[in-house]
């Protein structure tokens, strides 16, 4: 028990981790690679042996609509935005995932506290709610099979 760490210090982390996901900046989700490819003529550098091929062509991939979307950023600024908005996204996952744990911790930590209002055992051989009266609502009979 002296290496669990205990319900301040879980729940600071938990403060931290918020604090710290508070400062992610704008993202998509999906993943950006890069792609080279050979063109296939047999003249060509790309056709030597140990050559990657011509590139990189940088494919943005997502999930979008139950279908898989690729569009394809150009070198400059429009692939140093979606690179940022990748590592914002890679950042985000990484922190909820942190938070997810930390709180799993947290929960198995808390002990459990009895809620006000919180109805007391039925004892056996008692109906809950209601009065000791029938319910107001009657089962439906059955029809006779024919």
């Amino acid at each position: 028990m002296a290496d669990e760490p205990d319900l301040a210090g879980l729940e600071a982390a938990r403060a931290r981790l918020y604090a710290e996901l508070s400062g992610v900046g704008d993202f998509r989700r999906g993943a950006l690679s890069a792609v080279f490819r050979k063109c296939g003529k047999p003249n060509c550098r790309c056709a030597r042996p140990g050559e990657r091929g011509h590139g990189p062509q940088w494919n943005w991939t997502r999930w979008a609509g139950g279908k898989t979307v690729t569009t394809h950023p150009r070198p400059g600024p429009e692939l140093g935005k979606a690179q940022r908005e990748a590592a914002e996204w890679a950042r985000f996952r990484s922190l909820t995932g942190q938070i997810e744990q930390v709180n799993e911790a947290i929960c198995e930590a808390r002990p459990p506290l009895a809620e006000p209002g919180a109805m007391a055992p039925v004892s056996q051989g008692q109906k809950r709610g209601g009065s000791a009266r029938t319910s107001p609502r009657r089962s439906r009979r059955r029809r006779q099979p024919r």
